[in-house]
């Protein structure tokens, strides 16, 4: 029979969403960038076929197939340059200019050819629409600040929740447990054994696996919606299935965020949170 408490259905409710945000939100932004490459590719496509019409009216031969079909390239080409990281930024600029450059010109031939202004205005905006699109394709990217404001928002309010629900809990009678005095027994003291001094330890450090910072914010909020609902800190097995990643993972996010030092293969990791 399911639970209709409403803390009870609030926390599973919790517990469900930060199991999912992550996966959605990276299936969310896998679809917003395959439909601008499909945009990317019919604005191409539409403005590379008016060119070619254009210039082969214009008695340009069979060039008026190449020569846009070249410029579509380059500005294909340039505009990979400038969304990839880690190219140099003066790699960057110049490949800037060189699409501006080319685009402008295609932008120039789609509006040179011949037919009504409205007509014409939309194909050169077709070049422009290109540019929009893979510009804002290169700023898509979660944003952890809002991610972390919206879990820390959830659990404030699960805790709202659960802080307004009465607690019953049975009374038991008091019970007089003093225990009764012990007789006194005079027992010769036992001499100390020698002292054994055990060699000097020095444990092996263990090389720890990297955080993915991602998982920061969803690790932040099942600690502690688990902590709120058992009353006891999160074992790093129900952690790593939580948020199905391993459990050396699951190990480095319980010790980055709640500062805990669990041992690894035997041997304790030392050090508080980084």
């Amino acid at each position: 029979m399911a639970s209709t408490d409403p803390a009870a259905v609030t926390e599973q409710f919790a517990a469900e969403y930060a199991r999912n945000a992550v996966p959605t939100m990276l299936k969310a932004i896998g679809s917003i960038k395959r439909y601008n490459r499909f945009v990317l590719l019919g604005a191409l496509l539409t403005s590379y076929l008016h060119q070619a019409h254009y210039l082969w009216t214009q008695n340009a031969g069979y060039f008026a197939y190449l020569v846009p079909l070249i410029f579509d390239a380059a500005m294909v080409s340039m505009l990979t340059v400038v969304r990839t990281s880690g190219i140099a930024k003066d790699a960057k600029r110049g490949a800037m200019v060189v699409f501006a450059a080319a685009a402008m010109l295609s932008a120039t031939i789609n509006f040179a050819s011949p037919g009504s202004l409205g007509l014409r205005l939309v194909f050169a905006l077709v070049v422009v629409l290109v540019i929009g699109v893979e510009l804002v394709a290169g700023r898509i990217r979660p944003d952890f600040a809002a991610i972390q404001a919206e879990a820390a928002a959830l659990l404030a309010a699960v805790n709202d929740l659960t802080d307004t629900t009465p607690a019953t809990e049975p009374t038991t009678p008091a019970v007089d447990t003093t225990p009764e005095p012990a007789p006194v027994v005079n027992i010769p003291p036992v001499p100390a054994p020698a002292a054994i001094t055990a060699p000097a330890f020095t444990p092996i450090p263990v090389a720890r696996p990297e955080v993915p910072a991602h998982l920061m914010p969803t690790a932040r909020f099942v600690i502690g919606r688990h902590e709120q609902s058992t009353g006891r800190p999160i074992a790093v097995d129900e952690l790593a299935g939580l948020l199905s990643v391993t459990p050396d993972i699951a190990r480095e996010l319980l010790h980055t965020i709640t500062g805990h030092t669990p041992a690894v293969n035997g041997t304790p990791v030392t050090g508080g949170a980084r």
